[in-house]
């Protein structure tokens, strides 16, 4: 079989995987937000979270990885623009990935409390929430730019 050929369905996979495990999340997380409900949205949280560790963690692991073995095979330097581009795009994903997770995991803890509790969700929660929504919106649009960099792979001059 050919490596090149592995490679490349290799870094599609995880790209697949980034891109739909984080819609995914959103959309869930969403959906069970809707209801106020904080059995609903602990369950919820719950799985999402598992979800991320599993799912886009591991992605997030060998994306880059496959990406520059993928780069070195093919003969593209990694200072191309579109290359360094996505890379930063990749970093920007990052930064605002990694709290979306943490946040993740407080949301869960907050909603498994008020369940406990028999409580309304507190003040603390949608206040999270609201940020991990805004967190979502530009790492899912710089992710989409990476796809688009990845198959369009312009000329672009950064420095």
């Amino acid at each position: 079989m050919d490596p090149d050929l592995i490679l490349r369905w290799l870094h599609v996979v995880g790209a697949c995987v980034l891109l739909g495990t984080g819609a995914g999340i959103a959309f869930f997380m969403l959906m069970a937000h809707r209801t106020a409900d904080a059995r609903v949205i602990a369950h919820t949280a719950g799985i999402v979270v598992l979800a991320d560790m599993v799912f886009t963690a591991t992605a997030v692991i060998l994306q880059p990885i496959t990406g520059v073995l993928l780069a070195e095979r093919l003969g593209w330097s990694l200072t191309e623009g579109w290359i360094m581009l996505s890379l930063l795009l990749y970093v920007l994903t990052g930064l605002f990935w990694l709290p979306v997770v943490w946040i993740q995991i407080r949301l869960r803890n907050y909603a498994r409390q008020a369940e406990n509790e028999g409580a309304a969700l507190p003040a603390g929660y949608y206040r999270l929430f609201h940020i991990w929504f805004a967190c979502g919106i530009p790492a899912f649009a710089a992710v989409l730019a990476i796809l688009w960099l990845m198959l369009a792979r312009p000329d672009i001059v950064l420095f």
